[in-house]
């Protein structure tokens, strides 16, 4: 028989959020560990508000929707509170009832200054993976670094001559042929701690960020995520930075043709580590030789180290990372430690069993 539709709405609904999300999601492990995590920054939460005054929204419910964002490529904080109206499984992941209105877009703006100066998403990114090292996912011996471009929230418009009179009220509309412009002389009036930058010869140039990594070979998980200045010696400098903030010696660092020079190899051997980076076989001569390259290992880190291309790809195309929403590196950086804790969450719920 026809079924037909009815225009009388039920006045009355008894719904269970639980009961909405089927129980072989796997947004359910991902929220288990999210959970777990969260419960342990429990004292940094406290020490970032006042102990009178009016409630303000949880801190953890910002990180969360900030992970969903990442995990379900929202653009924006304003595009996130309108799906959180109808969209069930938002809900039950931010521990929100179908009576609670969703917070203002401009909740995200007013807290994030917050979030920044008490380093919480630095906090939430290093507990994750402190989760992970708990599981045994993190091995102390072999390890891959690189570093992308992050384009900036800024057009080329506003890359303006720094002694331009005038050149924030400038709409940008002027004729660029003929006119040298670089780093040293212009500035983006939009952001300036943005930097002109091309990824190689014959790429066109574009106002960036540079992000870097530094990842466990076997898990692929991320250990290190951090946005810097772009330039010339920025990916070198930094994963020297990053290998010392974990404290690696005695292992065995991957990466790619750009990290082959005298300097880096010299700081990888100066700290015990072992650069594993693929050779310059055309134009120069390599910085390291037959003493490095004969070991079998050498071979598979090379091909390990392709795993961090991978979350660099996932961050780019899912997570929202391919361009920044916010202006500056520090903001940059809170969007960069949420996009790979949301990654290495995906990473951990695929690779620990399933309780029974």
């Amino acid at each position: 028989m026809r079924g037909r539709t009815s225009s009388q709405l039920s006045v009355v609904c008894l719904l269970n959020l639980e009961d909405a999300i089927p129980a072989t999601h796997p947004i359910r492990r991902i929220k288990q560990l999210a959970d777990e995590v969260l419960h342990g920054l429990d004292d940094v939460f406290s020490e970032m508000y006042a102990g009178t005054g009016r409630p303000s929204i949880p801190p953890e419910r910002l990180l969360l929707a900030s992970v969903l964002m990442a995990l379900y490529s929202v653009r924006s904080e304003r595009m996130f509170c309108e799906r959180l109206r109808y969209d069930l499984l938002f809900r039950w992941f931010l521990d929100m009832d179908l009576e609670q209105e969703p917070f203002d877009p401009t909740s995200f703006c007013k807290n994030r200054e917050r979030l920044i100066a008490h380093e919480v998403a630095e906090a939430f990114f290093g507990a994750i993976v402190e989760r992970a090292r708990a599981e045994g996912l993190v091995s102390s011996d072999h390890f891959s670094v690189d570093g992308t471009l992050i384009d900036a929230w800024a057009s080329l418009k506003s890359f303006r001559p720094k002694d331009e009179p005038g050149a924030s009220d400038s709409n940008g509309w002027a004729d660029f042929r003929g006119k040298k412009r670089s780093n040293d002389t212009h500035a983006s009036t939009t952001d300036p701690e943005s930097r002109l930058w091309r990824k190689g010869k014959g790429r066109e140039a574009k106002l960036c960020f540079m992000g870097h990594s530094l990842m466990e070979n076997r898990s692929a998980l991320l250990l290190e995520v951090r946005v810097t200045v772009a330039s010339g010696h920025a990916e070198r400098d930094t994963a020297l930075q990053m290998a010392d903030a974990l404290g690696l010696r005695d292992a065995t660092l991957a990466a790619d043709r750009g990290y082959d020079t005298r300097d880096f190899v010299d700081g990888c051997r100066s700290r015990g580590i072992t650069p594993h980076v693929a050779q310059h076989t055309n134009r120069r001569r390599s910085a390291i030789d037959g003493r490095t390259t004969r070991w079998p290992g050498y071979a598979i880190s090379l091909i390990k180290r392709r795993l961090i291309e991978q979350g660099f790809g996932w961050a780019k195309t899912v997570g929202g990372l391919r361009r920044s929403r916010l202006r500056g590196i520090r903001k940059t950086q809170l969007l960069a430690h949420v996009v790979g804790a949301a990654y290495n969450l995906l990473r951990i719920a695929r690779l620990i069993p399933q309780p029974s």
